[in-house]
């Protein structure tokens, strides 16, 4: 489904809830969004997440927005309200060497599934960052910066990218030569300086050109995620 169900509208005005307001109005419910980490990084996981916010004050997130327009003490202030309100929340990692494998369109459709497939809570309706995703089971519909107009994307959108900076933070202690923990795997200046006096670590997908350009023959295999996969 790509348009709202027949009966529903958002007002331009309606705020964050708005959708999930005029989704239950016609007995969707429960709502779940899914939003994704790390698509643009030449190094480190895809990191997507889904959550189911409750209906009522308890699902209303103090400081809750995009995840990309927040501090990051704010999104740890949100992460920690979403996990202690939300009916159900997941998050999965796909590493490097997957993303690879897989193309990084197949690899975000891919993690987006999963994450919804995760939830505890089975959703009647679900929606969705931007674009469509198909095989989720249930009715959905894309939006257009989902993760600025829809709470349950945004709450999704906290969740994948706290995850995922915690990651890199991780990564920056074991590859303290590419500052991991300052630009997270983005392909700032500073990172492509250091790829190439180093060249790629596992934890950089080879299908960027920046990163075939810095290849060794002496680097090593992939190691295990410290993430894998968390849901509750």
């Amino acid at each position: 489904m790509s348009v709202m169900p027949r009966g529903s509208t958002v007002r331009r005005d309606a705020g964050l809830y708005g959708y999930e307001r005029a989704l239950r109005r016609v007995g969707l419910d429960p709502i779940a969004g899914v939003d994704e980490a790390g698509r643009g990084p030449c190094a480190g996981p895809l990191v997507a997440a889904a959550v189911i916010l409750p209906d009522g004050k308890r699902g209303q997130i103090p400081e809750l927005a995009d995840s990309k327009l927040l501090t990051a003490k704010a999104r740890e202030r949100c992460y920690d309200e979403i996990r202690k309100r939300a009916l159900a929340w997941s998050v999965v990692s796909i590493e490097a060497t997957e993303c690879d494998r897989l193309g990084m369109h197949v690899a975000n459709v891919e993690a987006l599934r999963r994450a919804l497939f995760r939830l505890d809570v089975r959703p009647s309706y679900v929606l969705t960052d931007g674009f469509g995703v198909d095989g989720l089971g249930v009715p959905g519909l894309a939006i257009w910066k989902g993760d600025r107009v829809a709470a349950c994307i945004a709450a999704a959108s906290v969740i994948a990218k706290v995850t995922r900076d915690r990651v890199m933070e991780h990564w920056d202690q074991v590859y303290p030569q590419y500052g991991f923990g300052i630009h997270k795997g983005y392909c700032t200046p500073e990172h492509q300086a250091a790829l190439d006096e180093y060249g790629p670590c596992p934890q950089h997908r080879r299908r960027f050109e920046n990163v075939r350009r810095s290849l060794r023959p002496d680097m090593g295999q992939n190691v295990t995620s410290p993430t894998g996969v968390e849901s509750r």
